[in-house]
């Protein structure tokens, strides 16, 4: 509680150090008032009683201060380092009527007169939304956007994990994304880097104004500025703004053209339109954190028309983002998480009985989607895409996500799931260049994504495969993603030929096997028709970077016997243009055997 209350404190007001403020009285009291407060003062941005004020105080404990009522008030720049506010202020406390107040502002320098400015307008609006009298006299709270839909845990944590600088480290050190100036060029041009669309793309930078929305580190500001923007925006929610701040004050040269805001970009206010908007917005399978929602109500607040996105716009392609999709065939990855659950079938654990939980143990880890990069050829089938364009797309049409699914089979397996990876479009006027997570290529922080299903299917080659991937967005800052896939698959007997076909190394007969018996509903299309559904967690993911460890075991347990998988020959093909796939079995397999 007493934490709350020290965030709400710092919710309410803002302190400004500033060079010197000097009032303009009218004539009657100039005499009296009109060098006062010439010296260093602070100017203190507060709420109370529906409104918002502004005054100006010698020292953060005076209570000698001149008082503005930023409701009424208006700023005006007389200068680089010098403004003056005007407003209608109350004599109330002396019983004189209204009299206009004018104040001029003296700034130590420009970084603090741009800051003092912004401020003033995000404070002008909280004037007008946040504590605002209702016609019946009830006062009503300021909730942005943000705030309706995002729980308030779930933005704690987000910021406070942002607000660290090794998560930043991390980000930073993804040389995919941001190394430019390496001497692999095809490595460069495969990944698509922030530094590399910039600065190919200068003419699109050059004296305009910049926005990086959650600018985190300040690393994409800086390389705006040096790209030569105007002046460059840099929002950002989480504490780590403190820390863009000195990044930024430590490269003089770019820094006295960025301003450093801390806030949301559903909620700051800024004093001029942009003409480019950069961030990176992306999170796993692109739309996790729902930072694209945020990217999109800062391009409809922020952006003049036909400005300029990066990533994701251009006049020539309206292809900006994709997110593609593929069956595989990974039996590793499958008994791994379905040994998982084997803790759970002891019977004899320090004489308790774990059993009754093992079918819920067994979900439960079939509810995660795998993070982690795969080899390409252990995908069944082409890819298809999902196309989402920046520039056009609404904030609710990220609400829920609908993919109908349709695949082709090029080989006879077992498949496990749906795996997923996206790719960018930075659109700049001189170079297109595409950031790209899919499987072979260099591996990024994104790596991809594997939804698996606990009932895999059989498929032959050439075996159409249909279903649908949907994505409901919650208030965690993530989506439940429910996938379901199925087709006529094969009925029993030919399951076991599939199987045969796949993981047996003995010789036998593909024709043979081919001729089984298939009966039941759709044995005219060549099968049964199976279904296998999925419930994910996009927000819980299994973070496969490594083999799990075995855990320990008391010695009263009694160990089991875990599933094995057999050992999948997969044959090497070069030069593929898009991902490898595993192969089909060779038509003569008698005569090559």
């Amino acid at each position: 509680m007493e934490i709350q209350k020290q965030c709400k404190q710092q919710q309410q007001q803002e302190e400004f150090a500033l060079a010197s403020v000097t009032e303009l009285a009218c004539s009657s009291t100039s005499s009296s008032r009109s060098d006062s407060k010439s010296a260093p003062v602070i100017a203190r941005f507060s709420a109370g009683n529906g409104v918002a004020v502004l005054r100006f105080n010698r020292d953060s404990e005076s209570t000698d201060s001149i008082s503005v009522d930023v409701k009424t008030a208006r700023l005006f720049k007389l200068g680089p380092l010098q403004s003056v506010c005007i407003a209608e202020a109350s004599g109330a406390d002396t019983g004189k009527e209204k009299y206009s107040t004018g104040v001029t502002v003296q700034f130590r320098n420009e970084e603090e007169s741009r800051t003092f400015h912004c401020a003033f307008e995000q404070w002008k609006k909280k004037d007008i939304v946040q504590g605002t009298l209702l016609p019946n006299g009830a006062v009503t709270s300021f909730k942005s956007k943000f705030e309706d839909k995002i729980e308030p845990s779930s933005a704690k944590m987000y910021f406070h994990y942002y607000g660290q600088l090794l998560h930043q480290q991390n980000m930073m050190q993804d040389y995919v994304r941001t190394d430019g100036e390496g001497d692999n060029v095809n490595k460069i041009y495969a990944s698509g880097t922030y530094y590399a669309a910039v600065m190919e793309n200068r003419v699109d930078f050059i004296d305009r104004v910049v926005v990086d929305v959650g600018a985190g580190s300040g690393i994409l500001s800086l390389f705006a500025a040096q790209a030569g923007a105007k002046h460059v925006y840099a929002v950002e929610a989480s504490e780590m703004a403190e820390y863009a701040r000195k990044l930024i004050a430590g490269n003089p040269s770019l820094g006295e053209r960025i301003t450093v805001i801390k806030g949301k970009v559903e909620e700051v206010e800024l004093p001029e339109k942009a003409d480019v908007l950069i961030s990176e917005p992306m999170g796993t399978l692109l739309v996790n954190e729902r930072m694209l929602e945020s990217y999109v109500i800062a391009r409809d607040r922020f952006l003049v028309p036909n400005g300029k996105m990066f990533p994701a716009v251009g006049s020539s392609c309206k292809v900006r983002s994709r997110i593609h999709m593929a069956p595989f065939s990974d039996e590793y990855l499958f008994v791994e998480i379905a040994n998982k659950a084997l803790f759970w079938q002891q019977q004899k654990y320090f004489g308790v009985d774990l059993t009754p939980l093992y079918g819920s143990a067994f979900g439960g880890y079939f509810s995660q989607p795998v993070v982690d990069a795969f080899d390409p050829r252990l995908l069944v089938a082409p890819a298809v895409s999902h196309h989402l364009d920046f520039t056009e797309i609404k904030e609710e049409d990220l609400y829920e996500i609908d993919i109908p699914l349709k695949f082709v089979a090029s080989v006879g397996t077992r498949v496990h799931g749906l795996a997923c990876w996206f790719d960018v479009l930075f659109n700049g006027s001189t170079v297109e260049r595409w950031l790209t997570t899919a499987p072979g290529a260099p591996t990024t922080h994104w790596y991809q994504l594997r939804c698996v299903l606990s009932q895999p299917l059989y498929v032959m080659a050439g075996q159409e495969i249909t279903g649908q991937l949907r994505m409901v967005a919650h208030n965690a800052q993530s989506y439940t993603i429910y996938l379901t896939l199925s087709g006529w698959f094969l009925s029993s007997h030919v399951c076991l030929s599939v199987f045969l076909i796949c993981f047996l190394p003995f010789p036998t007969s593909y024709d043979k096997l081919l001729t089984a018996k298939m009966w039941g509903p759709g044995a005219e299309q060549g099968g049964i028709l199976q279904t296998s559904s999925c419930k994910l967690d996009l927000k819980e993911p299994y973070y496969r970077m490594s083999q799990p460890q075995a855990y320990a075991m008391a010695q009263d347990q009694l160990p089991h016997q875990p599933i094995h998988t057999q050992d999948i020959h997969i044959q090497a093909a070069d030069d593929l243009e898009g991902p490898e796939l595993i192969q089909p079995p060779p038509q003569n397999l008698d005569g090559q055997l």
